[in-house]
């Protein structure tokens, strides 16, 4: 029996963002960097390996820890961090994990003879007379970062890269003569660490992009290529940093046209910015093709602001004429169709949430006012067991899911414990009839509290909305 899906896909405990997913022997594989619980940073933890069987794609298996940081010989101290991975197979069979250090310019190079690892230092991207790429003073550099790797049908390797910074830190880079406007593009020799090519730039920033199209949606980051058909797809988080748009082009290192958002971690675009109706932050994600259906990866943001993350996944469908249409944020994910009406379900796969006013973007200094609800869980990073949760759900608060297919269901119930007093109502539409009121009170210890329920038929989302005074944390809920 196939193992039901969600989002995040990825146990509770698990903070792996910045997801490349591929198909290698039959399972899908997750190549990201890795969050810690409680971190301070970015990609504190090292690199671990995640996958699934391509038709049970709820089955994770853990690979356990795939790369260390201290591997690196730019970093035998430890003080640098391992950014936003990439991998490819090279003609000689061998898995090549790229990435950057977070206080580096070079692009970075890890080999293993399978996919799950373990990954071993193999050197740095490098021009043919030796000098690191990213760090030649004799000519304007790109300011590597986020690299994705595209092997084409002719067995050429491309390398992309690119940052769009902050006006502080472009300043910065702009001293060291880097390039910082936009996704760039090399060709990479057979042996996946020499430069074939001058860079060319192919996704302009923000800055650059006035007539190019991709006004509004200028490239900050997250390089992610792929080739479906004949046609080359790049996927990248955009100047709103939330949202994953795509760009294509006839050639793998041409000037890629702007062709629209593919997914945003609070479904703006869908809804006005203002509307967001998740917590949003930066996003980075790929493609990848299952039996054949393609799915886009991204990831959320978890414990009030933007240093735990985690992975989510969604459907998407490539229309005749080669466009994606946004597609939202769901509870069921890699799920491929609604989930059961009947049974219990974590209130960590809620796919939006909100407080009574609203919501709001994470940054790093982004202050997070009281009112607002937010995912959360017990003990240290990486405990086995998971317990993640919503936390301070109060006054108006509201936690979304979708979605499930409902018959004949009579009876919901919610586990839940906090200070509040009031009542959890229960609706199929945002702001539609309730299907079930349900009557809390305050208390220190997990109780669960039910009530009838009287949910439409077919496929429906679920609202969750705190009517009551003081706050309340939201551990799972139950229908039959």
């Amino acid at each position: 029996m196939k193992t039901a899906a969600f989002n995040p896909y990825l146990p509770s405990y698990e903070y792996v963002p910045d997801g490349e997913p591929y198909v290698f022997d039959d399972r899908l594989y997750i190549f990201g960097s890795h969050d810690r619980f409680g971190g301070t940073e970015f990609c504190m933890n090292d690199y671990v390996g995640w996958s699934a069987p391509v038709d049970d794609l709820g089955s994770w298996r853990y690979e356990g820890v795939i790369y260390q940081a201290t591997q690196d010989p730019l970093n035998a101290d430890g003080s640098q961090h391992l950014f936003a991975p990439d991998v490819q197979q090279g003609d000689d069979g061998l898995y090549y994990l790229f990435y950057c250090l977070h206080r580096t310019s070079a692009v970075c190079v890890a080999v293993s003879d399978t996919p799950a690892g373990k990954y071993e230092f193999y050197g740095h991207v490098k021009y043919e007379d030796g000098s690191l790429y990213g760090a030649n003073r004799t000519k304007k550099d790109v300011f590597n970062f986020d690299p994705g790797v595209l092997r084409d049908t002719d067995g050429t390797y491309y390398l992309y890269t690119g940052f769009s910074p902050n006006p502080g830190m472009m300043r910065e880079m702009m001293s060291k003569a880097l390039l910082i406007d936009g996704s760039y593009c090399v060709k990479l020799d057979k042996d996946m660490l020499t430069v074939k090519s001058e860079p060319k730039l192919v996704a302009p920033c923000e800055s650059v992009a006035q007539g190019t199209g991709f006004e509004g949606h200028g490239f900050y980051e997250a390089s992610s290529p792929r080739k479906i058909g004949d046609t080359y797809y790049l996927v990248y988080s955009s100047v709103k940093s939330h949202d994953l748009c795509y760009a294509t082009c006839d050639t793998p290192d041409g000037e890629y046209k702007y062709g629209g958002v593919i997914m945003s971690n609070g479904d703006v675009g869908l809804v006005s910015d203002e509307e967001a109706i998740a917590y949003t932050g930066n996003n980075h994600g790929g493609l990848v093709e299952i039996n054949g259906s393609w799915y886009i990866f991204g990831h959320r943001q978890t414990n009030r602001n933007t240093f735990s993350r985690q992975g989510i996944a969604e459907k998407i469908t490539i229309l005749e004429d080669g466009t994606i249409p946004q597609v939202e944020v769901t509870s069921c994910g890699l799920n491929g169709e609604p989930l059961p009406g009947n049974g219990t379900y974590e209130a960590r796969i809620a796919c939006n949430l909100s407080s009574k006013s609203g919501t709001l973007q994470y940054g790093s200094d982004t202050e997070v006012g009281e009112e607002h609800p937010y995912f959360t869980q017990s003990g240290e990073d990486r405990e086995c067991d998971g317990d993640q949760y919503i936390a301070n759900l109060r006054d108006g608060a509201w936690a979304g899911f979708k979605y499930f297919d409902f018959d004949e269901q009579s009876h919901i119930a919610v586990t839940v414990r906090g200070t509040g007093s009031g009542t959890i109502e229960v609706r199929n539409v945002r702001d539609g009839e309730t299907v079930a009121k349900i009557t809390i009170l305050p208390s220190t210890e997990w109780t669960t509290y039910q009530a009838e329920f009287t949910p439409k038929s077919g496929k429906q989302a679920l609202y969750f909305t705190f009517v009551g005074e003081g706050n309340v944390d939201f551990c799972e809920f139950l229908m039959k």
